[in-house]
């Protein structure tokens, strides 16, 4: 009994220990192979009024399930990918529309359209493009796919104001291997306008979008928005350049090596700063 009694302990012990490991130990990863993990961050801050965060939910969802962007699926050396989309505003914002999911073919890409178009979208305050950015990194560090490509695909129609600065976190990203496209949206409206800049698609390629194969479309009217995203998203899916577009001109190197004229890439703190907020 009484070596029974000291057993009892240990074996308590013993039976905690593998408890807590259990918990930390992160779930085992899918041997599913994907052609790239896309992570779709889309812009929902007060800027955006609630006409136009609706033509951007029934863009993606028009995208995702068309023809050309299950073609160039099709045509991947896995046939399949893996997409994730979340809304983003503030640094304090992220909230998930669609968890990860394969997409594999119509059935696939139509349950993913049918999610983004079950509910609206939510706005929030400040501009954050550095918070989203490190939200999709996290994403696609814990993807639980194996992916040939990680790419980060942010639209949005103002500058960061929020948070750290964004050529930080787009730098921290593209050193992780992860490709940064762009949807620059330069249009008018919302309720934030007053702190857009009119050379947003430069503020875009200058100070946003990094890595291997890098490119922005810029959107210059709403009525241009859900082919623009079809049209990124083919891009992206097939590891392709913009027809057209230089090499030089579609990727961002790190700022302490751009060897172009500056540019003010806090430029969105400053005119918060300037408003007197």
């Amino acid at each position: 009994m009484r070596m029974l009694g000291q057993i009892g302990p240990v074996l308590r012990a013993f039976f905690l220990t593998a408890i807590v490991s259990a918990a930390i130990v992160p779930a085992a990863r899918s041997e599913v192979a994907v052609d790239v993990a896309l992570v779709l961050a889309v812009d929902v801050s007060r800027s955006m009024s609630h006409e136009e965060m609706r033509i951007q939910r029934r863009g993606y969802a028009d995208a995702i399930a068309s023809s050309q962007v299950l073609r160039a699926i099709a045509q991947g050396p896995h046939g399949r990918i893996a997409v994730t989309l979340f809304e983003w505003a503030g640094d304090h914002h992220a909230r998930e529309i669609v968890g990860w999911t394969v997409i594999g073919g119509p059935e696939d890409a139509q349950a993913v359209a049918a999610t983004l178009l079950s509910e609206y979208s939510q706005s929030e305050r400040r501009t954050s493009i550095s918070g989203g950015i490190a939200h999709a990194v996290g994403l696609l560090e814990a993807v639980p796919f194996l992916p040939d490509r990680r790419v980060i695909d942010v639209s949005g129609d103002g500058p960061n104001n929020q948070g750290l600065p964004v050529t930080m976190a787009r730098d921290a990203a593209v050193a992780k291997g992860i490709t940064i496209n762009g949807l620059p949206l330069m249009t008018e409206g919302g309720y934030g306008s007053q702190f857009n800049i009119p050379d947003l698609d430069e503020y875009y390629r200058r100070c946003v979008i990094g890595g291997p194969g890098a490119f922005m479309i810029p959107v210059n009217d709403w009525d241009q928005f859900a082919e623009a995203v079809r049209r990124k998203l083919v891009l992206e899916i097939g590891g392709l350049m913009p027809p057209g577009v230089p090499d030089g001109n579609a990727r961002v190197m790190p700022a302490q090596f751009n060897f172009q004229p500056p540019y003010d890439c806090l430029i969105g703190e400053k005119i918060w700063i300037r408003r007197g907020w």
